[in-house]
């Protein structure tokens, strides 16, 4: 007898809560494209606390809201920033600097390293960027030791680094948890598989024939936990479906500029406007408004 299979979605504020206080979370996304930010704004709202955050190669601002709100207790990331917009994440820089989360160093592709080690079930990866460099002396979970196949080369081990929950962003999803991205798929991949759990955001939640159609697309297969999210990664980009929103990324920077300075009343009214004043997703989106979200749409085209 054929067991029907199981459908794996949840509410915006039921998956939310799965992230408890003290967890290792993985973000996806990279640069201005593809960031979760529904769940981090209801994640923030929750009050969740002393998370071990574990950022994309170029994380956008996402994690330097998820600082700024005093979720962060460590920080994985060879980058927090929004590019041109904002060179270095004015939360992230503060924080940091004043020692008020702890960084553990790292370059793009020792990031990559540990999640190769914890994906592969291993203890650790061997990797020769880095030798040489004030990494390892920056990062004492990374250990040089000298090639023991004869030619005395210095490489570094990369302990595993292996989250609790990794939270990507994907275009659609079927109800089972398959999930395709309609564009570039950066490192959300690597993030999904070195995970204990994945939870996965999507546009739109699809039937599985139309995953069906070009199973070759699926990026993220079996997640835990699907949301459906319509501008979900709003104010930034989604493959396929919108263009990043640059006034309110220019309003963020602005904002967390101003906090990094000393100015806490300009942070304190950008968290009540976009992340606590709005008593969910729609309520945000209400706040942008139906023509400037209309104004960012892209049409999704989809090679088969």
């Amino acid at each position: 007898m054929s067991t029907k299979r199981k459908e794996v979605v949840a509410s915006i504020t039921d998956a939310a809560a799965k992230i408890k206080s003290g967890q290792t979370v993985a973000i996806g996304g990279f640069g201005a494209d593809n960031h979760p930010m529904a769940l981090i704004r209801e994640i923030i709202r929750n009050g969740t606390k002393d998370l071990t955050v574990i950022a994309s190669a170029t994380a956008g601002l996402e994690i330097d809201l998820l600082i700024g709100a005093g979720c962060v207790k460590k920080l994985i990331a060879p980058y927090v920033g929004q590019e041109m917009y904002c060179p270095i994440g004015h939360n992230f820089r503060k924080y940091v600097e004043s020692g008020k989360i702890e960084l553990w160093e790292c370059s793009e592709y020792i990031l990559y390293a540990g999640l190769f080690a914890a994906a592969s079930g291993q203890e650790f990866f061997a990797w020769r960027g880095g030798v040489g460099t004030s990494i390892p002396e920056l990062n004492p979970d990374l250990v040089q030791f000298t090639d023991p196949i004869g030619k005395s080369k210095k490489i570094i081990a990369v302990p595993p680094l292996r989250p609790d929950w990794a939270i990507v962003h994907v275009g659609w999803s079927d109800p089972y948890g398959n999930g395709q991205h309609l564009g570039a798929r950066f490192g959300d991949r690597w993030l999904a598989r070195a995970s204990n759990r994945i939870m996965t955001q999507a546009e739109r939640i699809v039937p599985n024939s139309v995953i069906r159609r070009n199973p070759f697309m699926t990026t993220i297969a079996y997640a835990d936990c699907v949301v459906e999210a319509p501008y979900g990664g709003h104010p930034y980009a989604a493959h396929a479906f919108y263009k990043e929103d640059v006034e309110f990324i220019q309003d963020y920077v602005r904002c967390s500029e101003a906090n990094r300075k000393g100015d806490e009343a300009a942070w304190k009214d950008y968290l009540h406007r976009h992340v606590y004043g709005p008593a969910d997703h729609f309520a945000y989106l209400e706040t942008v408004g139906i023509k400037k979200l209309l104004g960012l749409y892209t049409h999704p085209i989809v090679n088969w």
